[in-house]
Parts: structure tokens; C-alpha cells; sequence
């Protein structure tokens, strides 16, 4: 059994498709079949299953894929370690929701960019539950998120704390109490965000009904908002992106909980080089601004 085999085995099984594997390692697919192949012959088991035109990993599978996901992650360790000096190159996978993604990120990678030009990061923007899947399975290097999930596979930091806002057409008059934000139409992401979770507990102070509307998208959020439809809730950093557009005005509500960021990361990964760099410019850029 090579490392390049379990490497290929790896991709197929993350992209659930000889061919999307081939794309993704720059080879042809026969090539692929041929490994994957040669690999069960090897072990004496089917590590996949034909289902329509994918492919779905088996039991077997499964078992030698958590082999897989370790080995690999400790022959990139063993790189790391050995060339400690060295300018720091490579690929780091980062997750985050899309308020941090469009709130704090594009100022952070900006400098990642400037201090490590070789250090390429492939940003997957998505909600929690998929991000924390994706970590725990060693899918993301390393992702942010607006709440903590505790699990035995998982290390957080604490990045920053935001404050958050009443967002509002600029039509709008005060919004300090629960019944006058529980009469407008309310736009949210959906349940589990960590915003409409504060949005909630603060409403439900009051007896007064409220209802929200599931959007799962920040940027349809605010041209609702800007079209006269609604208000909605948003940490204060992504609020800022949109402060100066006339159609829309920010509240700032007394009893609003602050919400806190973190970034979390497999604690089974080992020493990681390119997520410490990611996370001493974070810690640096949020010191600077928090």
C-alpha cells in the first residue's frame, strides 16, 4: 500500500466520482480506476460501490478511509517538521461562515497575501454544521464559526467578539424595544444561526407574537432591506460593508448579546504550520482591530 494510492483513494471518495478525482489530481481517469482497482486486490475488499453514474464508499471503505485521512495528515506533519525555515508554501483549506467571510476575512487575506504570496488559501464558504463535518473529517484545515460546538475531535480559539445590529430601511424610525421590532417583517438565516438565536432570546422578553422569515443569504438579506421589506440582525462588521448606502440605517439595541466568534480546528491533526501562520495574523489583525 503506497501514500499516492491512499491519496487517490482519498479523492474519489471525497468527490464521489472517478472522473471529478481524476480533474482534481491533473490525471486520467483509467488511471484512477487502475489504483483504486490494484487497492482492493491488495486489501481483498470492494471499497466502492456503483450507484448511478458515482460511486459510493462502502463499509470497508469507510474503515480504510479514517487510515486513509491520518496517514496522509501525518506524512504532510513529517513535511512541515523538516523544513521549519523554509518560506511557507502550500495550500491551506479555511472555512467560515458568510458573515465573517464578508465581514473580517477579506482584510486578513489581503495580509496573508502580502507577508506569504506562496501561501495559497481555498476559502469554502458555508453554514456551521457543514464546516464543523468538514473539520472533524480533516476536509478543512481549519474553519470559523459564530458559536462552539464541543466535540472530543475538536479544538476553538476565540477570535472576536461582534456586536450586533438592527439593520433597517432608512425610512425607519427607533427600534429600542420588542414591540416595535416584533411589528416588522423579519428576515433571518436559518435556525441555528447564532444571530437569530440572540434575535430570539431578546424577543422573547416580551409576550408580543413575532414571526421570521428564512433567508439564507446575507446579500438577498439586505436588498430586502433596501427595498422598504423588512429589517433583520447582523454582526457589526458586515453591517459596515453596506453602512453607507443611503437605503439602509444601523440600530444599535440595548440588551442585543454580543456574539463570539471562533475559529476551530481537528485537534487530532498535529502541529499544522500554514493554520498557525493563519492564526497568528487572525489574533494580530483582531488585536488591532476589534
Amino acid at each position: 500500500m503506497e501514500l499516492s494510492q491512499l491519496k487517490i483513494f482519498k479523492t474519489v471518495a471525497d468527490y464521489g466520482s472517478i472522473s471529478r478525482a481524476a480533474t482534481q489530481l491533473h490525471c486520467v481517469p483509467s488511471n484512477i480506476t487502475n489504483r483504486i482497482k490494484s487497492l482492493e486486490r491488495e486489501l481483498g475488499v470492494t471499497l466502492f460501490n456503483k450507484k448511478g453514474r458515482g460511486l459510493v464508499i462502502s463499509t470497508a471503505g469507510e474503515i480504510l478511509l479514517d487510515y486513509a485521512n491520518q496517514i496522509i495528515l501525518l506524512s504532510q506533519e513529517a513535511s512541515r517538521s523538516l523544513t521549519p525555515n523554509s518560506e511557507p508554501k502550500g495550500l491551506l483549506k479555511i472555512g467560515s461562515i458568510e458573515s465573517a467571510a464578508a465581514g473580517r476575512l477579506p482584510k486578513l487575506l489581503m495580509k496573508c497575501r502580502q507577508h506569504y504570496p506562496n501561501l495559497q488559501i481555498q476559502l469554502t464558504i458555508a453554514q456551521w454544521p457543514e464546516l464543523i463535518d468538514a473539520v472533524i473529517n480533516h476536509n478543512l484545515d481549519g474553519a470559523i464559526i459564530a458559536n462552539d460546538y464541543p466535540h472530543a475531535d475538536l479544538s476553538y480559539t476565540k477570535i472576536s467578539e461582534e456586536t450586533l445590529v438592527l439593520v433597517s430601511p432608512s425610512t425607519s424610525g427607533s427600534f429600542a424595544t420588542q414591540d416595535e421590532v416584533a411589528k416588522e417583517c423579519i428576515y433571518m438565516w436559518p435556525l441555528g444561526c447564532p444571530y437569530r438565536k440572540a434575535l430570539e432570546t431578546w424577543l422573547t422578553q416580551s409576550t408580543v407574537p413575532y414571526k421570521i422569515t428564512t433567508i439564507g443569504s446575507y446579500g438577498t438579506i439586505i436588498s430586502f432591506i433596501k427595498a422598504g421589506l423588512g429589517i433583520s440582525v447582523m454582526p457589526e462588521s458586515l453591517f459596515r460593508q453596506f453602512e453607507n448606502d443611503p437605503n439602509i440605517t444601523g440600530h444599535y439595541v440595548p440588551g442585543f448579546s454580543a456574539v463570539k466568534n471562533h475559529i476551530v480546528w481537528n485537534k487530532n491533526s498535529g502541529s499544522h504550520r500554514l493554520r498557525n501562520i493563519f492564526l497568528e495574523i487572525l489574533n494580530l489583525n483582531n488585536n488591532r482591530n476589534p
